[in-house]
């Protein structure tokens, strides 16, 4: 992988003057005998940096000086080379021309036009490591080479010659003023720029009770109305104007301060991605394989408190990929693969996230592998391994302690990695993780992950009394519909958004909220329907609903305190402005609990009546959330049932397999449901197999092309009910 220069010059400067300045500090320490064995040490190994920085960036001129410097200091280190006046003056020579080379550096000179090093004072630092540095270096020429020699004086001209003419004396250049060259930037200790952040989030926070004040003031002018006189009433109105005013400019103000703050600490992906890849070589070359390993996105900046915890997460992917994706060479050539296999780290940003690929070329993950370890594991009884899809089988890998390696090795099969990257990048970082795979081709593992932690958008709800809040990061939309639009599907409700089912689970339900005391006179449903806050994390949506929408505003989300920090459903907290904690709810994980409630729901429920043999169903749509709840109602009747994400996937699933029966959406990707319909009428396998096309469109002419192209039943989404789908297949079955 190229480098590019350019990018880091300016981080070397930075980097350099800091040597810079210790090597002068040494220095004095030397000449006033007070530096140690550990002080002369240190200035070694500031010119060893110098000198490796500028080589990897090809500055020529500042590593051989560089180097030439090093060499002195570690002959003194040694003890070969005593310390003397004329040392002390030759390596303060040096000192200042590697600083006049940087300067050059950090005004923008190419590294190409850079003036070589002085030859004599090269060649004086050569023999003053040597030894030598008793009288050469004090007699070594102190004016560059540039500077010409004085012209000798003109010898006597002949007798009777006229004396030569003074030619006008040349007006010297005046020297330049010395001036102390101020440094452009600032080295700052990290825990004094977190102590800064910190402290501007407390800012915000306490602004937060200002909007508070003014809506009091807001609320007491509603209140007075008609109490007080013309005069009064005016005031008071101008008051709140005024203070309105203060506010809202305030806002803009510590908005932007904060913003500015929050950039101080923003660090590019260049910093972990570029070692990982230094990393993916040695550990590739560790196990016998060939891997190349492609960066991109370096550019991309993250806070760098996201920085450092990103680290591991990444490292235990890596090994991963390497020790159980990618084969080895002779397996990939038997495969009709390149004996060398590629891992590609990759970064972009998709509106208020940062979304990090971690994408190898090998075998996949062996889903039937996968199924066979959980139940060897007690984890799942065999039924309901073969009843999981392959996507459910696929996230069994992040529980703890699972793994698929057959040997424990250096780089991963123990058992610990997958369950801490997901707890990093899911508790620690706010963030999602989701997996790719294709048996033969890859796996890719995608984290999606905030710019930042110290500030977010965030929605306050109520539920039961009590304020929430959602990161808006997973907030998709916020809906009132009427109770009407719910329906009963596979023993939970769901309403139809934009031709996708979407579960409806009450927040109260899933924070296991007891109900509120009965008020007299009240019915259980509001004349204004229902508010749904649909939350969506990677492809899977899920509709929360609450009692009302409380605010929605940027706020400092703080963490938990160290007792309450395996709350696996709570976030973080913030601040209101009438100073009340309200906890901020993890999305991904309020996922998961609906998911758990689902399950113990279906496992306690009453036994269905069970199909009369194991029919196998496909399901096809590409809606996350219509396959759940498909797959869902046909498993309550014992139906086996396959999905696929697409008509694409759906073709090569059925032809891959041996179904009894098909389900399809219409309006798909790469391949719509009438297209896939017609395909599989084709083939003689499916030729009088029964497909059902179940879509949100209603019009005549559509059902009618469903019926030219071959589907036997037409359900409409707006029509869906569990028991009309049921008997349907009842009926097309026999």
């Amino acid at each position: 992988m190229a480098i590019d220069i350019q990018k880091f010059v300016a981080r070397f400067v930075e980097e350099a003057r800091d040597h810079l300045s210790r090597l002068d500090e040494g220095l004095a320490a030397l000449e006033a005998g007070s530096a140690d064995a550990e002080a002369i040490n240190a200035i070694f190994r500031s010119a060893h940096t110098i000198k490796g920085s500028s080589r990897m960036l090809r500055l020529t001129a500042v590593t051989e000086l560089a180097h030439r410097l090093e060499d002195v200091l570690g002959a003194l280190r040694e003890g070969s080379v005593a310390f003397s006046a004329p040392l002390a003056q030759l390596l303060y020579r040096a000192l200042d021309q590697l600083a006049a080379l940087v300067d050059r550096l950090s005004q923008g000179e190419a590294a190409a036009t850079l003036p070589p090093p002085d030859p004599a004072l090269c060649q004086a630092l050569a023999q003053a490591a040597g030894g030598a540095a008793g009288a050469e270096p004090a007699s070594a020429p102190s004016t560059p080479p540039s500077v010409p020699p004085e012209t000798p004086p003109p010898a006597p001209g002949a007798a009777g010659a006229a004396p030569p003419v003074p030619a006008p004396a040349a007006a010297e250049p005046a020297p330049p003023e010395p001036r102390l060259k101020a440094a452009e930037t600032v080295r700052v200790r990290l825990a004094k720029l977190d102590e800064l952040i910190k402290l501007m989030g407390e800012v915000v926070s306490s602004h937060a009770r200002m909007r508070q004040r003014l809506a009091d003031v807001q609320a007491l002018q509603r209140d007075m109305a008609g109490l007080l006189d013309d005069a009064a009433a005016q005031r008071l109105h101008q008051f709140a104007r005024a203070l309105k005013d203060d506010v809202q400019a305030q806002e803009t103000l510590m908005d932007e301060l904060h913003d500015k703050t929050l950039i101080m600490r923003m660090l590019p992906l260049a910093i972990v991605f570029e070692p990982a890849a230094r990393l993916v070589r040695e550990l590739a070359r560790s196990v016998g394989k060939q891997v190349e390993c492609t960066v991109s996105g370096t550019e991309i900046e993250l806070d760098r408190q996201m920085i450092d915890k990103l680290s591991d997460p990444i490292i235990h992917l890596i090994r991963n990929a390497i020790d159980h994706g990618i084969e080895p060479p002779a397996q990939r050539s038997a495969a009709g693969k390149p004996a060398q296999g590629r891992l590609r780290l990759s970064a972009r940003q998709d509106g208020g996230w940062v979304v990090i690929d971690i994408a190898d070329d090998g075998g996949g993950i062996p889903v039937p592998a996968v199924r066979e370890k959980a139940v060897k594991k007690g984890l799942l009884s065999a039924e309901k391994a073969a009843a999981l899809s392959d996507q459910e089988a696929i996230d069994l890998i992040f529980l703890p302690g699972f793994s698929t390696s057959h040997i424990i090795t250096d780089l991963s099969g123990r058992g610990v990695g997958m369950d801490v990257v997901k707890q990093t990048v899911l508790d620690e970082l706010q963030g999602s993780v989701g997996v790719q795979t294709r048996p033969g081709a890859g796996t890719t593992f995608s984290l999606r992950l905030p710019l930042s932690l110290a500030m977010m958008r965030v929605l306050l709800v109520q539920a039961q009394g009590q304020p929430f809040g959602f990161t808006a990061q997973y907030v998709t939309e916020l809906l009132r519909l009427p109770a009407s639009a719910l329906l009963q599907v596979a023993e939970r409700q769901a309403v139809i958004i934009r031709n996708e089912f979407v579960p409806v689970v009450p927040l109260a339900e899933l924070l296991h909220m007891p109900p509120p005391p009965r008020q007299p006179g009240h019915g259980g449903e509001r004349q204004d329907g229902m508010l749904l806050v649909v939350l969506q994390v990677r492809h899977e949506k899920m509709a929360v609903r609450v009692d009302c929408l409380l605010d929605e505003r940027d706020m400092v989300i703080k963490p938990l305190p160290a007792h309450l920090r395996r709350l696996p459903l709570v976030s973080g907290m913030v601040t209101t402005g009438r100073s009340e904690l309200v906890s901020v709810l993890h999305a991904p994980a309020l996922l998961e609990q609906a998911r758990r409630l689902r399950g113990a729901a279906a496992s306690a429920g009453p036994a269905q009546a069970q199909a009369p043999e194991p029919y196998r169903v496909l399901v096809v749509d590409d809606s996350l959330n219509t396959r759940e709840i498909e797959k869902d109602v046909l498993q309550a009747y014992g139906y086996h049932v396959t999905l696929a994400e697409d008509g694409v996937d759906g073709l090569r699933k059925a032809m891959e397999g041996d179904f009894d029966a098909i389900l399809t959406d219409v309006e798909m990707p790469h391949m719509d449901g009438f297209t896939l319909t017609a395909q599989l009428r084709q083939q003689e396998k499916y030729r009088d197999t029964p497909i059902i096309i179940i879509t949100s469109r209603e019009k005549e002419e559509d059902k009618r092309r469903g019926m030219q192209v071959g589907a036997h039943a037409y359900i409409v989404k707006g029509d869906f009910d569990q028991s009309n789908l049921v008997d349907t297949l009842r009926t097309l079955l026999g």
